[in-house]
This record gives structure tokens, C-alpha cells and sequence, in this order.
């Protein structure tokens, strides 16, 4: 099993995609109520679907994507340059996690990070699975 996609809502499609397509993400379809990216590194995808009718909340959702790149800060530098704001630059994390944070267009938030090894092997780790 693996997670491969992610949708999230925005209210407005056109800021929504020319914004991920500042990130650096690819864009592979187009329609006036949904859009998907490819991610340059590995093929996974996320998409976007328009919710017009949300409240308006800073974050819609709850939710929070995560895009890991092992040169997390020349990426934000260079997105940076691109016009691209962002709440919190490349920061270290007590979980061992170097983290940057903005919003998209429609408020959902979006963590930039390179956690390498800790992302899946941190010192607290536990292997626990389902036991009937």
C-alpha cells in the first residue's frame, strides 16, 4: 500500500493552479473544477477541486500537505523568487525535521520539509500493526 494522492479544495482554480505551478510542480490536467500536479521527483500526484461554496476559514479544512525535497532551502529560494510568501522560512524542528510553511491561494496549508531518514526511522519509532 502506498498514499499516492491528494485532493485538496480551493475556491479559486485559476490562482490555485498558477500558484503550485510557481512551486515547481507539474502540471498534467486541466479543467474548470479540477487540475492535478505530478511532483518532479518521484510521480506522485495531488490534485485541486473547486469548492466555491466553503467557508471562508484560514485553513480550509484541518488539513495540512507535505512536499519533501532533501534541498529544502534552495527550493524555497528559489520559489521565493518566484513571488511565492511564505508564514515560516526553512526552520529545525524538534521532531528532526527542517520545515518552511505558507498557503496556498484558498488557504490550505503546506509545509515544505526535508526529514530524511527520520521521516519514516526517528529514535521513537514503533512497529505496530493490527492484530485480530
Amino acid at each position: 500500500m502506498n498514499l499516492n494522492q491528494v485532493t485538496l479544495p480551493v475556491r479559486d482554480m485559476d490562482a490555485s493552479t498558477e500558484f503550485y505551478r510557481r512551486l515547481g510542480f507539474l502540471q498534467i490536467v486541466d479543467t474548470p473544477h479540477y487540475v492535478r500536479f505530478a511532483c518532479p521527483d518521484d510521480g506522485a500526484t495531488f490534485s485541486l477541486s473547486l469548492a466555491a461554496d466553503l467557508a471562508d476559514s484560514k485553513n480550509l479544512n484541518g488539513a495540512i500537505i507535505y512536499f519533501e525535497h532533501q534541498e529544502l532551502d534552495a527550493w524555497v529560494a528559489e520559489v521565493q523568487q518566484r513571488g511565492i510568501q511564505f508564514e515560516q522560512l526553512p526552520t529545525n524542528q524538534s521532531y528532526l525535521w527542517r520545515e518552511a510553511s505558507l498557503r496556498d491561494p484558498s488557504g490550505n496549508k503546506i509545509k515544505l520539509y526535508w526529514a530524511g531518514e527520520n521521516r519514516l526511522n526517528p529514535s521513537w519509532r514503533v512497529d505496530k500493526k493490527y492484530q485480530a
